[in-house]
């Protein structure tokens, strides 16, 4: 399913790229280059479950301790 609105600020949403970021503990994960729906007026960003899953798989390699540090692609 693809959204066409931003459930926050109601503005519309563009296909492009963003950034993941997440703190776990005391340490920052950022995914670079994640595909989403961004909204054009407040920059929320909307992930595909495609793209959820993929998300998913880096962060459980990370928490599994086999993520080397840097920057992957989703």
């Amino acid at each position: 399913m693809i959204p066409d609105k931003c459930s926050f600020c109601k503005g519309k949403l563009i296909e492009g790229k963003h950034e993941f970021v997440v703190k776990i503990g005391e340490t920052v994960l950022a995914i670079r280059d994640v595909d989403a729906f961004i909204c054009q007026e407040c920059g929320e960003a909307y992930y595909t479950p495609e793209t959820s899953r993929r998300i998913d798989k880096i962060m459980q390699k990370f928490y599994d301790s086999s993520l080397r540090v840097h920057p992957l692609a989703a």
